[in-house]
């Protein structure tokens, strides 16, 4: 597997894929000024479902705002229980 950060703008989406096919995608916002990203949503292809991509999207988004010193606040409802549960993001994690 391998993820891509295709960054445009103030935004991006980071893909994982294997080989094959393109596994998911999470989309992000950056908001500089503020020092935040913001995960607007993510997606993983049906056939990949319920094997945790997802978790692993959300840890590449966190790990690139970690990278840049950026709070994370996670607007997609998924992003958002994800990080809930994962013990290191207290120290990043936006409620609002």
């Amino acid at each position: 597997m391998n993820y891509t950060n295709n960054k445009s703008g103030n935004g991006g989406v980071i893909t994982l894929a294997n080989d094959d096919a393109e596994i998911g995608r999470a989309t992000y916002t950056v908001f500089p000024e503020d020092q935040k990203l913001v995960i607007s949503f993510v997606l993983v292809h049906p056939r990949f479902e319920g094997r945790g991509m997802g978790k692993y999207l959300v840890e590449a988004t966190v790990a690139y705002a970690r990278e840049n010193n950026w709070k994370v606040y996670p607007h997609c409802s998924y992003a958002r229980a994800v990080m809930n549960r994962m013990n290191d993001v207290d120290d990043i994690l936006l409620h609002r």
